[in-house]
């Protein structure tokens, strides 16, 4: 029997009318398995490979010298096959407030080939930007597939975000949390728990199941917590968020300028590459490209040189200001672990707790997203950290105001009383609005 002409029995059509809840549950329990099987899949695959092509960039350091090449290489291709989906998660974010078209399916391959390209041959970025893009526009491809509604649309690609989110960095329930939080600052899409946390959780078991694994973290001491702790951890929350802040408006104006002074846009990775290779050179160390992960894992274990996160900044904002491909979560987490590591120069905390605070608050700052940053920490280190994180993340979404590394969030509600009349707008919006006032 055809598709079209399929009907359920009329006892089941008659049950489902009087119990709805149960349909849905029963239908997005389906969707979000399909997704999560998908994305965690390609998840896997992304992971080992990015693992494989880090391995091979630090046993042969001479190729970072060839970065301005792949740099042209990768704009050249965005500039000529992608300018549809070069958006990237701002792209999947409007698609969230402002359903449109299906996201073309182009966006997985081309960002997963240029992330690789970015870490193979030494760029400083990350990899929830692509996980994100992947999870987005693989999920967005059951929307014709199933008939869909736009209502359900809005479903699936949450469903997908969260589903990249916790399956790339194996946290599953801040994954979930992340899809719901991260398009509207301040509030929560509650209608679609099911469909964000069922996709993140299959996600997560089938990344699992392809046996890849993630790095674990560990904070060695967490003391008791008082109220002189309270403060210096609300402190550092403050820190955390200015940092956030720093980061995300030195990209975006790295970008900025890029695009002023160079029309064609393939010419501005090859600049930045250039200027990335000559720092390592200068630098003479290949810490501060890539994941960072050795010194993250460093960071929660003993002192490091003050200025690390200042350098990963730089680096990181040339890098993805210059349109190489990745994501900017892993390098926050670096910043932030090493701006708590310095931190604790000053601060009578525990070097490891400083340094897993900062890990998630300027992620949660850059992000807007201080709930799934905590339950993250939850993840991660455990139980035991979750005060301090709490109040770091809180603090640092709080100070870093209405702004962002994604221009497509909206204010659903507004930080501040004092500004509730942006509640609606996006931070794009609010951030032209910044400079015409400064003209």
């Amino acid at each position: 029997m055809s598709a079209s002409r399929f009907r359920l029995p009329a006892f089941l059509v008659d049950f489902f009318w009087k119990f709805p809840h149960v349909f849905f549950l029963l239908k997005w329990l389906l969707i979000s398995g399909i997704v999560g099987v998908l994305v965690g899949s390609a998840s896997a695959f992304f992971l080992v490979s990015l693992d494989w092509v880090t391995n091979w960039r630090e046993s042969h350091v001479w190729i970072i010298a060839f970065l301005p090449v792949a740099g042209f290489c990768v704009g050249c291709l965005y500039y000529y096959f992608g300018k549809t989906v070069e958006a990237g998660n701002n792209l999947l974010l409007d698609n969230i407030h402002r359903p449109s078209g299906i996201i073309p399916f182009r966006m997985a391959p081309l960002v997963l080939f240029g992330t690789l390209v970015t870490h193979l041959f030494g760029g400083s970025a990350g990899r929830e930007g692509t996980a994100l893009q992947i999870g987005g526009s693989t999920a967005d491809q059951l929307t014709k597939l199933l008939g869909l509604r736009p209502r359900d649309r809005k479903f699936l690609l949450i469903a997908g975000i969260a589903a990249g989110f916790g399956s790339v960095f194996g946290t599953p329930m801040a994954g979930a949390v992340f899809g719901l939080e991260v398009f509207l600052v301040g509030s929560l899409r509650y209608n679609a728990l099911i469909p964000a946390f069922a996709a993140s959780i299959f996600a997560d078991l089938t990344t699992k199941a392809w046996q890849v694994g993630h790095t674990h973290y560990q904070i060695p001491i967490v003391p008791e917590l008082t109220l002189p702790f309270v403060l210096y951890a609300a402190g550092a929350g403050a820190v955390f968020g200015l940092c956030s802040i720093v980061f995300g408006e030195l990209t975006h104006e790295i970008g900025a300028y890029l695009k002023r002074i160079l029309a064609f846009a393939p010419l501005r990775p090859l600049v930045g590459g250039a200027v990335v290779a000559l720092a390592v050179w200068a630098l003479g160390t290949t810490k501060y490209i890539g994941l960072g992960i050795p010194t993250i894992l460093e960071s929660f274990q003993t002192h490091l040189p003050p200025y690390d996160f200042l350098i990963k900044i730089l680096l990181t904002a040339i890098t993805l200001g210059a349109s190489f491909k990745g994501g900017e979560v892993t390098p926050l987490f670096f910043i932030g672990a090493t701006l708590g590591n310095a931190l604790s120069y000053v601060l009578p905390l525990p070097v490891g707790l400083l340094a897993g605070m900062g890990f998630v608050a300027v992620f949660a700052g850059a992000t807007n997203t201080p709930l799934a940053c905590t339950i993250m920490a939850l993840e991660l280190f455990g139980v035991a950290c979750g005060p301090y994180v709490a109040i770091a993340c809180i603090i640092a979404y709080v100070f870093s105001g209405h702004r962002g590394i994604y221009g497509s969030q909206r204010i659903g509600q507004s930080k501040h009383l004092i500004f509730s009349k942006q509640e609606g707008q996006s931070l794009a919006e609010l951030k032209l609005l910044r400079r015409k006032r400064k003209i």
